[in-house]
């Protein structure tokens, strides 16, 4: 990685990405290099569903989403933008895979992206942003695997009760606590 001047970090507000957001990060503060967090966007139905209606008040509105979940993703990452570190936050219109692999499209840039969570149905499935960039890129394409905390959170039925409960801050108490 020496050398890199721009480290992408795809971003989709998920764990993962995070996860890898955080990683991107400390390999562009070891590096000297900018950060760049990119979220990619695609309007609800897709692109021909928007071109066949198209209403320039809903794309801002779907843009001005797009802007909140990215930085939504840094706050969740850092608490706002990182301290000390040059970053260059982007959200781009378009599929997410040819987004990331466009934009990082130096021989010295590096994208960094999360891998999601890992299950049966997953590999089944496919990763598709994962599979499009390591088949696409023209940089180094770093993945992040999910943290042990997402990994733990994401089997199951158990997995899916943590990911879908409501938590209210004021009244988590730690165990053995009274209040």
């Amino acid at each position: 990685m020496p050398g890199a001047r721009l480290v992408f970090a795809g971003v989709s507000g998920s764990p993962g990405s995070v996860h890898a957001l955080r990683y991107a990060a400390d390999l562009a503060r070891e590096h000297d290099a900018i950060l760049v967090p990119l979220l990619a966007w695609v309007p609800p139905g897709g692109d021909l569903a928007e071109r066949k209606n198209p209403d320039l008040q809903l794309r801002q509105l779907w843009k001005d989403d797009a802007w909140q979940r990215l930085w939504d993703a840094v706050d969740t990452a850092f608490g706002g933008l990182p301290y000390g570190l040059r970053t260059w936050p982007l959200v781009c219109r378009g599929k997410p895979g040819q987004v990331l692999v466009s934009t990082a499209s130096q021989g010295s840039d590096l994208l960094v992206i999360g891998t999601g969570r890992r299950g049966p149905l997953r590999q089944l499935l496919g990763r598709p942003v994962l599979r499009y960039c390591l088949g696409n890129a023209n940089c180094p394409v770093l993945v992040i695997p999910p943290s042990e905390l997402a990994q733990e959170a994401g089997h199951g039925l158990h997995g899916w009760a943590y990911r879908h409960r409501k938590r209210d801050p004021g009244k988590v108490g730690l165990p053995g606590s009274t209040s």
